[in-house]
């Protein structure tokens, strides 16, 4: 067992004695999103904490996503509740970049790929392919993407 999922396994069982019916819902749902993708695949495996962390990440951008959504469909209080639910699991989440740290490691990119001969909006998969591998689990990739393209053009 990872320890990070361990982590989440005891900060259900306190968030069940404490009656918390917000984290202990929230961390059962993850804790079942980890699960199947251990048992996905042909044959059950263990995920790496790397990987449990890649689980959390897309539970959040589900609840960030479900929030908008119940705010346009009018529904306040359902994207208030999915809302919390994503800034819980962002807790677990390493912390994000700062637009000022993202701009410097996209420009940095950008200066590499124009130096490799990419040029213009063309140069965008070679620009991400360079920024992808850094950022990742730090940015968002709607967010990775806007920046290079602001960069870009």
């Amino acid at each position: 067992m990872t320890t990070l999922k361990a982590k989440l396994q005891e900060d259900l069982t306190t968030a069940i004695r404490e009656r918390n019916e917000l984290h202990s819902s929230t961390l059962r749902l993850t804790l079942s999103a980890i699960t199947n993708q251990e048992v996905a695949g042909k044959e059950a495996r263990v995920l790496s904490d790397e990987e449990v962390l890649r689980v959390i990440a897309k539970e959040a951008k589900k609840r960030r996503e479900a929030a908008e959504a119940f705010a346009q469909g009018g529904r306040p209080e359902q994207a208030a509740r999915e809302t919390a639910e994503g800034e819980f699991l962002d807790t677990y989440l390493p912390k994000q970049l700062t637009d000022d740290e993202l701009i410097a490691i996209v420009a940095q990119a950008v200066a590499e790929a124009k130096a490799a001969g990419a040029e213009g909006p063309r140069a965008m998969g070679a620009v991400m392919k360079i920024v992808n591998p850094k950022v990742q689990g730090l940015a968002d990739g709607g967010r990775v993407a806007a920046v290079v393209k602001q960069q870009l053009s």
